[in-house]
């Protein structure tokens, strides 16, 4: 196939995604001042984990004041990439300033606890200084925990308040809606401090052993994207909260091996077809100091799935998953008295996903978002959970809720959409209306990929985009899509800390495969002086589970440079189950994880086989977590035909994983043995069709060690020769510029053993 061929067949997607199958360099000034460096340096693995980093000045975490007159945003500082200030700018005239130094207020950070270090490893926060923030209601102030304590910063001249000074971590750390009290979880108790008096008022006392207040359950926290467990009522009247008691939850001993010796954990670690945490929610009211229970029902083996109040604070709304998480119930709590019922429910054979789409309206109604027509949409509904209308509708999925502005009635979402029809690789923000169901109107350009983060009053939002050509940047919009001010414009000039390494970036392509009636996305990309005439080796990157998804028309991660430059073509298929696309598509998984995932990275990998410049004999995969249990099945897969295979942290037996996630794809073991079985990587080891190079940290509180030395020990019986690097003190990802730089020698110097210069096949 020539290159114009290969040219053609990318272009043999169907029509949508044809259409945005162009360079970007007319949608952003970025893109021509990457296309103009003059430079041609090669990226090395020590400069892409050396400070600064090379992606440049990205804002993180940036909101908007609920006025929409400031924003806060997190930056890395620029002497430590792994230390965050929090900054702020005017949304008028003025430049951005430091509102936070996080090495000024707390020079030498300490050890956090063992709770706060858990806590961060479920939000996937690896950052130190600040790394989270909340603003009250009135925008008067911005809370910042640092390192433990809590400080607050008045908007009104800076001034930067120390609140706590304990030896325990206040974590969790609140503003109260009108401001006038902060809140934080101490030593699994629920405290509220009085701003006017500065008095600590305790809210729960017996809080210790296996019994936590206000604190989201491990669970909630790794699979069910709930971070806290209490909940401020508007008026400030009643504070909704957990109690968790885990004493009814398994022990599993854990190994923490670190480079200074070993300890052992018992963890409690709710494995699939076990015992959950026991959770109750409980309402406290300020003014009486009573604390009411919440009816949740009859049956205690459910999920706390989401707590919201209503806008007048007179309702509390729980949603309340299943233990099975086919069903999934609206209760209306009355929280004087915690009385309960259920006004809406959703269902499905498979299981009913939990989103971040309920919003509570002034005059009583509030929107919610379902996937039972087969597609994720928005709907409207009175107060009493009936039908008012959908707000939107069509063959795409929304991806979420971002803000509404009831005044105009306007309604803005995220989707990756073009047309009217799903556009998985790009992601735009659209609005609709709450008064009629219409057609939505894209409110960013098309040709990237967009999130957004709109104020309270659904005027303005924060924009965050980019593409392949043009790193992450942040800027202020109005509503209407109206550009104000950037936050971070992070240009690829001659400043840029990328641009030496600019000239030799190459563009990905983007292309459509089908399998079992569904249409799969895939993104390409070759070397720096790519000659089609030549044969290349491919290292096919592969998550492979339920996720946003991989192939996206954005910024790529640098890594895939360090690849393209060591000569790989670079290649990612999001195949079934992977991304927020359709129920059918998502639920072609359900009972038999790693098995119509790796069907349809077979027909990546025949593709791959087709093109006339892929070395047949030379097709590596690589994975993390989810992925590593993928490249794990792939290599075991014959039909795949693999060289070898890097598996990070895999899975290996779904009976070792947690409940929510798992009994979400795959029931219980018990309901569902063949599919357990299936999935057991295991007993196919003695298909491995390549060399495997296996990697965890030991420290691991999410996928188990035991999940990697399950393999250890079985490769080691069948006295099949692999590889292996294991990380002291590192939990499920590897965190740090030395021990990155570490992994990605390793990842480097395996390839190219396997396949790449050094590979035997190379030197046929």
């Amino acid at each position: 196939m020539t290159a114009t061929e290969f040219a053609s067949s990318v272009a043999a997607m169907r029509n949508i995604l044809l259409a945005s199958t162009v360079l970007f360099a007319t949608l952003s000034p970025l893109a021509a001042a990457a296309q103009e460096a003059p430079a041609s340096a090669i990226l090395t693995p020590e400069r892409v984990f050396a400070d600064p980093a090379l992606s440049g000045p990205v804002a993180k975490g940036v909101s908007l004041s609920p006025d929409g007159e400031l924003v806060a945003f997190l930056r890395s500082r620029e002497d430590d990439v792994d230390v965050q200030d929090l900054w702020a700018a005017p949304t008028g005239e003025g430049e951005p300033f430091k509102l936070i130094d996080a090495r000024a207020l707390v020079p030498d950070a300490g050890e956090l606890s063992e709770a706060e270090k858990a806590r961060r490893e479920r939000m996937r926060i690896s950052a130190r200084g600040v790394v989270e923030y909340s603003w009250d209601e009135q925008g008067r102030y911005i809370l910042a925990p640092l390192e433990g304590d809590v400080f607050l910063a008045e908007r009104e001249g800076g001034a930067v308040r120390r609140l706590t000074e304990t030896e325990a971590d206040e974590i969790d750390a609140k503003v109260s809606p009108d401001g006038n009290f902060v809140s934080w979880v101490r030593d699994q108790d629920l405290v509220v401090y009085d701003l006017a008096s500065g008095r600590e008022t305790p809210i729960t006392t017996d809080g210790e052993g296996l019994v936590t207040w206000a604190t989201a359950e491990f669970i909630a926290q790794e699979e069910m994207d709930r971070d806290t467990g209490y909940w401020w009522s508007p008026d400030e009247r009643y504070i909704a909260l957990q109690r968790t008691d885990e004493s009814t939850v398994d022990v599993i001993p854990r190994l923490d091996i670190t480079g200074g010796g070993a300890t052992v954990i018992e963890q409690r670690y709710p494995r699939a077809g076990r015992p959950n945490a026991v959770v109750e929610l409980y309402v406290h009211d300020r003014e009486s100091g009573r604390r009411t229970r919440v009816d949740l029902g009859d049956n205690a083996d459910i999920y706390l799935a989401r707590v919201n109040w209503s806008a007048d604070g007179r309702t509390l709304y729980v949603q309340r998953q299943s233990r099975d998480q086919k069903r999934l119930d609206l209760l209306s709590v009355d929280p004087a008295t915690g009385a309960s019922r259920v006004i809406l429910t959703q269902r499905s054979d498979a299981w009913v996903p939990l989103g971040h789409d309920f919003k509570a309206l002034e005059d009583g109604n509030f929107i919610w978002s379902s996937q039972e027509s087969g597609w994720k949409h928005l709907h409207l509904y009175d107060r009493d959970g009936r039908l008012v209308r959908p707000i939107t509708r069509g063959e795409y999925a929304v991806k979420a809720l971002e803000g509404v502005n009831q005044q105009t009635g306007e309604v803005f979402f995220t989707a990756s959409m073009r047309d009217g029809r799903e556009l998985p690789i790009e992601q735009q923000l659209f609005r609709a209306s709450l008064t009629d169901t219409v057609e939505p109107v894209a409110v960013t350009p098309a040709g990237g990929w967009w999130s957004a983060s709109m104020n309270r009053t659904g005027t303005a939002y924060v924009g965050n985009y980019s593409d392949p050509a043009t790193p992450p940047q942040s800027g202020l919009y109005r509503a209407d899509g109206t550009f104000v001010r950037w936050i971070e414009e992070n240009r690829l000039d001659e400043s840029h800390p990328y641009y030496p390494y600019a000239s030799r970036r190459q563009t990905p392509q983007f292309g459509t495969l089908e399998s079992a009636g569904e249409t799969l996305v895939w993104q390409m990309t070759t070397p720096p002086g790519f000659d089609p005439s030549k044969s290349y080796p491919v290292v096919m990157q592969v998550y492979g589970g339920p996720s946003g998804g991989g192939v996206r028309r954005a910024w790529q991660p640098l890594t895939n440079q360090l690849l393209t430059e060591a000569g790989y073509v670079v290649f990612r298929l999001d195949n079934r189950g992977e991304g927020d696309r359709s129920a059918a598509f998502k639920e072609a998984l359900y009972l038999k994880m790693g098995q119509p995932e790796i069907e349809d990275q077979v027909i990546g990998a025949n593709y791959l086989r087709s093109l006339p410049f892929v070395d047949d004999d030379r097709i590596s995969a690589m994975g993390w977590s989810y992925g590593g249990f993928m490249t794990l099945h792939m290599l075991t897969e014959p039909e795949m035909g693999l060289a070898s295979a890097i598996s990070g942290a895999p899975v290996t037996d779904w009976s070792l994983y947690d409940t929510h996630y798992t009994e979400r794809f795959m029931s219980t073991p018990q309901a569902n043995p063949d599919g357990y079985a299936a999935s057991d990587v295991v007993s196919q080891l003695d298909r491995m069709t390549g060399r495997l190079l296996l990697l965890h940290g030991m420290a691991d509180d999410n996928v188990i060690f035991e999940n990697t030395t399950r393999v250890l020990n079985a490769l080691q019986e069948a006295s099949l020769p692999f590889e292996t690097m294991l990380y002291p003190g590192q939990r499920h990802g590897i965190r740090g510029n030395p021990r990155q730089l570490h992994q990605w020698r390793t990842y480097l110097d395996f390839l190219d053993r396997t396949i790449g210069s050094r590979a035997p096949s190379a030197q046929d």
